[in-house]
């Protein structure tokens, strides 16, 4: 039964902390800071560790307590059950939208022939769909000069995971001038992000701007309706996630990426394209933004997939001040010290 629970914990591993880093890395990178001189430096890559350790803790509230308490070989082999975990999950994930990601692809672009589900050899720059949304932001794929180039690996047209594809982009369209404009509005990111995090039948409703089916307000009301029941939990409500983080849209995007392309096994390295890196790229755009402006805006887009996702539920989110100054609250005081006031008058 323990096992078991590590496997269920570790499941969201992958998905939310980090997709290529191991745990070792990141208890080894929280113990250093720990050890170490208040004026210690660090690197952005030990940095970006950390911080995974920080939100690895946090999924996991009973981790540290857990292996202060076990024997070195325990600790090794609850270890490697969430590493069994992680990657069954990445796995599950990516049978998942080798599907789905066909069934989108078809429906919004009607290729013909159209991507076969069950056959990745028909995908990536071979497929005009796939490679269109595939090809790199800065290029134009309806070029036949580029849509060669690309198939040919000839200078110029090499794609690495220094381009942004055009998937994660609003209509699938970088304007040149404001590359941050329409960045992670994809339509067919947003439909993986929902179909792995919430359900595949919830990915059928992107278009709006969140006023659609609340999902947390709807998982609540479904507990209450159905206690007699037994209801599936999906992975957010599983993992008590309420909002979208940078390192599950990171997790969600190279997901795609694959899904898109023509390799059959997962690996890290696609020819000139590096998985780690590109997922790297994408965590630092939102955890390490350049200044007050740029966090400002990486919050609000943060806020936006928050939405789009979890619907317009924003109750958590009212500071405790704001809400000692809603009206119920201000009545209930003012009743209480009006029934002060009539008991201390003479």
């Amino acid at each position: 039964r323990q096992t078991n629970y590590y496997i269920a914990q570790g499941r969201a591993f992958r998905r939310v902390v980090t997709l290529f880093d191991s745990i070792e890395d990141l208890v080894a990178e929280n113990d250093r800071r720990y050890d170490a001189d208040e004026d210690l430096e660090s690197t952005i890559d030990q940095d970006r560790l950390q911080i995974g350790y920080v939100r690895f803790t946090n999924t996991m509230r009973w981790f540290h307590k857990r292996a202060t308490e076990l024997e070195y070989e325990e600790y090794g082999q609850m270890l490697k059950m969430l590493r069994q975990g992680a990657d069954a999950a990445r796995g599950d994930d990516t049978s998942k939208l080798k599907s789905l990601v066909s069934e989108w692809v078809n429906r919004e672009f009607k290729p013909d022939p159209p991507v076969d589900p069950d056959d990745k050899h028909s995908r990536g720059f071979t497929n005009d769909a796939c490679g269109r949304l595939l090809c790199p932001s800065e290029l134009d794929w309806n070029d036949p000069v580029v849509k060669a180039g690309i198939r040919d690996r000839t200078d110029g047209y090499i794609v690495t995971d220094l381009s942004y594809p055009a998937f994660v982009y609003e209509k699938y369209t970088a304007k040149p001038d404001d590359l941050e404009e329409g960045l992670f509005k994809g339509k067919i990111l947003l439909q993986a992000y929902k179909a792995v995090f919430t359900s595949p039948s919830s990915a059928k409703d992107v278009e709006g701007d969140g006023d659609g089916a609340d999902v947390i307000h709807n998982n609540r009301r479904a507990k209450r309706s159905f206690n007699t029941v037994k209801v599936k939990k999906h992975v957010a409500q599983i993992i008590k996630m309420d909002k979208v983080t940078p390192r599950s849209i990171a997790y969600i995007i190279c997901q795609v990426r694959f899904s898109l392309s023509s390799v059959t096994s997962w690996r890290s390295i696609d020819g000139d394209f590096d998985y780690v890196h590109f997922w790297r790229i994408i965590v630092d755009f939102f955890e390490k933004p350049p200044g007050r402006e740029a966090r400002r805006r990486v919050d609000k887009l943060l806020e936006w997939w928050t939405r789009k996702v979890f619907g317009r539920n924003r109750r958590n989110d009212i500071p405790p001040t704001v809400m000692e100054n809603m009206s119920v609250n201000a009545l209930a005081r003012q009743r209480a010290a009006r029934d002060d006031a009539t008991f201390d008058s003479p």
